[in-house]
């Protein structure tokens, strides 16, 4: 995980993903997803060969946060800057886990996993 302003994620956005435009986050996953499937559907009980040599945990993948664009966003929506990112990196963290949010009830179902984790860690709105 890097943090970084708006002018590098803009950078990374239009490197990867050909577009150049400001977000607020990127996910990049190490693990391949069918659609409509996450973590959980596809790799309970598989054996990785994708690990940290060091400490042998799961690499899930890369993500880049941007703390100004995270700074703008909690102003936005009226709530703290602790708030909203922590809501990017758990957003992230389930895009690393293959949850996506193209189509309107997977939307539903990454922004109640959202809701869950942070609630679970008392981070309200």
């Amino acid at each position: 995980m890097i943090f970084v302003d708006n002018e590098e994620i803009r950078e990374i956005n239009k490197d990867m993903r050909n577009i150049d435009k400001v977000t607020d986050v990127l996910s990049f996953p190490m693990l391949e997803y069918e659609n409509h499937k996450v973590f959980k559907d596809l790799y309970i009980g598989y054996k990785f060969e994708i690990t940290d040599l060091n400490e042998g945990n799961l690499v899930l993948g890369d993500m880049a946060l941007s703390l100004e664009r995270a700074l703008e966003q909690s102003e936005e929506y009226g709530h703290s800057y602790l708030r909203e990112v922590c809501y990017l990196v758990v957003h992230s963290i389930l895009h690393l886990l293959g949850y996506d949010h193209m189509e309107e009830q997977d939307k539903i179902v990454m922004r109640k996993r959202e809701e869950e984790i942070l609630n679970r860690f008392n981070i309200n709105r």
